[in-house]
């Protein structure tokens, strides 16, 4: 187990190894009950083998446990754990043949702690060492040693597929969780650019709310004021109607704000209105004319607000760009699939593949873009301007 892991896949290891905790207890006492029950050889060498047998706990609690939780734990104190606890099991496994029931603990913890080839060596040498320093301490018979040589050779091979298991089965208690981290961390991630995303989203709605709505309001105002201060002296009465619009725009301006605060609905369209309704109070505060042709109908509120605010960008459109004099004429189709607005100037026009600053137009394409319509622009220097808005409409809308 020398490769490194991550504080989860460590916490993960950490609660399964109390698996492992619990079978060395039970074979090690199991061992001990075996040791001290044999009848031969005499007490003092039961009593020594189970004395190397306590001694073991202690090692394996304080330092051995620690080396096999470590997943990245240094080699040498690998081996150095392996190393002493071969120490320990060798003389009660020399003296006491019933201690070697000992190895099904120790076997894998050699394959949790070391190398595969490593591991391999060390299981051998702790299946071997045992029955070979027995059989020269105790002199058995030849049938004894058969006996015990087989048993040594059945638990090596037993050993070996038990540690090609569990070495399966540690790699795939990583590679578990490793991806449940991964996949936490890409919950993270996500929710991270979900939300970053969403605020983009809400930065450019409202972005496009205000130039739509308070932007284009003051900037009426301002045009107004100076309208007035030019007609004080000489036309007294435009200037009183000029100073009237100034109060109905602030006034729309005020219920503009106060409709963004709140999260509703244009202040136009507030309260359900009809769309030619709201397009017909926004046209007279533009001097426009309008013509609505088609089947009049409810439409999805998304739909009538990207209208509204279409109208309302090419408009002030008009106010600003087109020129003094130049009329604006606003038409509104309804069609069985579709809502299309058509913002018509007679003003001095502009080359719409000329680069543009500000924000208008792109934002108008991208209102309606969100509704899966289009925005078209076409104009010349001289020969005014037409905004086309063509919105699709959902069929239980058109039916």
């Amino acid at each position: 187990m020398s490769e490194s892991a991550g504080p989860r896949d460590h916490d993960v290891w950490d609660h399964t190894f109390r698996l492992w905790d619990a079978y060395f207890a039970v074979v090690w006492l199991a061992t001990l009950v075996f040791v001290l029950g044999t009848a031969a050889p005499g007490w003092p060498v039961r009593g020594a083998a189970a004395a190397f047998l306590v001694l073991l706990v202690p090692w394996y609690v304080l330092f051995g446990r620690a080396v096999l939780v470590s997943e990245g734990a240094d080699e040498r104190r690998a081996l150095g754990y392996a190393a002493g606890t071969f120490l320990l099991f060798l003389p009660p496994g020399v003296l006491v043949g019933e201690t070697r029931l000992m190895t099904f603990a120790l076997i894998p913890q050699c394959f949790i702690a070391l190398r595969m080839r490593r591991a391999m060596v060390a299981v051998a040498v702790i299946n071997a060492a045992p029955v070979a320093g027995w059989a020269v301490l105790w002199r058995p018979s030849s049938q004894d040693v058969f006996y015990n040589s087989v048993f040594a050779v059945v638990t090596l091979v037993f050993s070996a597929a038990m540690g090609i298991w569990i070495t399966r089965v540690i790699e795939q208690s990583h590679e578990r969780a490793q991806l449940i981290a991964q996949l936490d961390a890409s919950r993270e991630e996500i929710a991270r650019l979900s939300a970053e995303r969403g605020a983009l989203a809400e930065r450019e709605r409202m972005s496009r709310e205000i130039h739509d709505t308070l932007a284009q309001g003051f900037t009426s105002v301002l045009m107004l004021v100076q309208a007035v201060d030019a007609e004080l002296a000489r036309d007294v009465s435009a200037a009183r109607r000029h100073l009237a619009l100034m109060e109905a725009t602030a006034r729309q301006n005020l219920a503009e704000a106060r409709a963004l605060v709140a999260g509703g609905a244009p202040a136009d369209l507030d309260g359900g209105g009809p769309l030619p309704d709201a397009l017909r109070r926004l046209a007279d505060r533009h001097d426009a004319a309008l013509c609505v042709t088609g089947d009049v109908r409810p439409l999805p509120p998304g739909l009538e607000v990207v209208a509204l605010r279409s109208c309302q960008e090419a408009l002030a459109n008009v106010r600003k760009h087109a020129g003094p004099d130049a009329s604006a004429a606003v038409t509104l189709a309804y069609a069985h699939a579709s809502l299309s607005l058509a913002v018509r100037d007679e003003g001095r026009g502009f080359d719409p593949g000329l680069p543009h600053q500000g924000y208008g137009l792109r934002g108008l394409r991208a209102r309606a873009a969100e509704v899966s319509g289009t925005a078209e622009v076409v104009s010349g220097p001289g020969e005014g301007t037409t905004v086309t808005v063509l919105l699709p409409v959902p069929e239980r809308s058109s039916s």
